[in-house]
């Protein structure tokens, strides 16, 4: 009788290849993906708009809204391949055995590539909750972080942390007994520990450490001149004079500025967290620190209780030139994941999948110089934090 197997063949591998892809991603699979799959080059840029905002006027005489339309680029430029090589008789194993042996472990590099550049869009996040150098353990933490989703104007759901190993199994010893069950298919989801808190929480071993600026030595950072409505950027000084550091992703407050509600504008009470978007070093004691969004204390795009003057206090969150996890608590539309179809070359043996905006290309060809088969797994894909606001880093050890 012959064999049910399914023997190798390029479209085999292409479609085991992308199941055993999706099956490994965790950041990958929990982030916004929804884009039109329609170019297959490097380099290729998808913009995105943002919402429009308007401000409301309690008056019959009628007001315009000045519109300052947003949007964002998203460029896709990684292209990342796994590649071996084997013999020709290693093709007449079934399917099974070949995905085994190199499908799967192939498949699983490639998705720990993708979760480790969007676990790496942490820095671009200005909310931050937890004790740093303290690994996150009890409900409260995640409850902050929560808090501050609320606050930020996120939508209730979906909602998911993923954490670092250390912090996840701290989080599963602090509140076992408390995750609320999920459906049965999920127990096989990568990483998945459980629900509390409203969020789906995932392990994910490639969460970062971000080890912070040189910022405190000899310093005492204030704002150098009064910020003006639609400033990107904060001009500092106090700095130690030419050896101070922020690191791009560091998160530090400026004194009397407050968050605001998104939505109302009002003042919430504590003071913004801001977020440096790339790494400086004083000079003559001087900083330009880049922010990752505009500096409004009034009208619809109000994004602060009131504008940085002159003399505020810089305060940076953590001890300096410390490593901390930066464990991710967030909305879906927070972040994105475009994953595209590359083109087949001409004339090969090989084949290309693609399912739920995920796409993965298996080609192979013949060596001579080595006399031996060569075959390679490529995905094209780009990341890119979309909002934010819909996302709060968990300070760990």
């Amino acid at each position: 009788m012959a064999s049910s197997n399914t023997l190798v063949t390029p479209t085999a591998i292409a479609k085991e290849a992308l199941m055993m892809l999706e099956n490994s991603m965790v950041m990958g699979n929990l982030v916004h993906r929804q884009y039109k799959p329609e170019f297959n080059k490097i380099g290729t840029s998808v913009t995105i708009r943002k919402p429009n905002k308007f401000a409301v006027t309690e008056s019959a005489t009628r007001s315009n809204t000045n519109m300052a339309e947003a949007s964002t680029t998203l460029t896709v430029s990684t292209q990342a391949h796994v590649s071996w090589a084997f013999s020709s008789v290693e093709l007449t194993m079934t399917i099974e055995q070949y995905s085994e042996r190199y499908i799967k472990p192939a498949a699983m590099a490639l998705a720990n590539s993708i979760d480790a550049k969007l676990t790496g869009l942490y820095d671009d996040v200005n909310d931050l909750v937890g004790t740093a150098g303290v690994d996150p353990s009890t409900f409260k933490t995640l409850a902050d972080a929560q808090q501050r989703l609320d606050e930020n104007a996120a939508p209730n759901m979906p909602r998911h942390a993923v954490l670092n190993p250390a912090a996840n199994w701290g989080l599963a010893d602090g509140l076992k007994g408390t995750f609320a069950p999920k459906p049965a298919s999920d127990i096989f989801t990568k990483g998945y520990l459980g629900t509390v808190a409203g969020l789906d929480i995932h392990m994910d071993q490639n969460i970062k450490a971000h080890t912070t600026g040189a910022f405190t030595t000899s310093a005492t950072p204030v704002v150098k001149t009064t910020s003006s409505a639609g400033d990107t950027s904060i001009a500092t000084d106090g700095w130690n004079s030419n050896s101070s550091t922020m690191k791009a992703g560091d998160v530090f407050t400026v004194g009397a500025v407050n968050a605001v509600n998104p939505v109302s504008g009002d003042d919430l009470g504590f003071l913004k967290q801001m977020v440096n978007l790339n790494d400086e070093t004083s000079a003559s004691g001087d900083m330009t620190i880049d922010l990752g969004f505009a500096l409004y204390a009034s009208g619809a795009y109000k994004t602060v209780s009131a504008l940085p003057l002159a003399e505020a206090a810089i305060t940076p969150v953590g001890t300096e030139s410390t490593a901390y996890a930066q464990n991710l608590v967030f909305h879906p539309n927070a972040f994105a994941l475009v994953v595209m179809p590359l083109a087949m070359p001409a004339g090969v043996w090989g084949a290309r999948e693609t399912y739920n905006n995920v796409s993965i290309r298996v080609v192979k060809d013949y060596d001579i110089s080595a006399d031996e088969e060569i075959i390679r797994l490529d995905v094209l894909y780009g990341v890119k934090t979309l909002y934010p606001e819909l996302a709060c880093r968990i300070i760990g050890s």
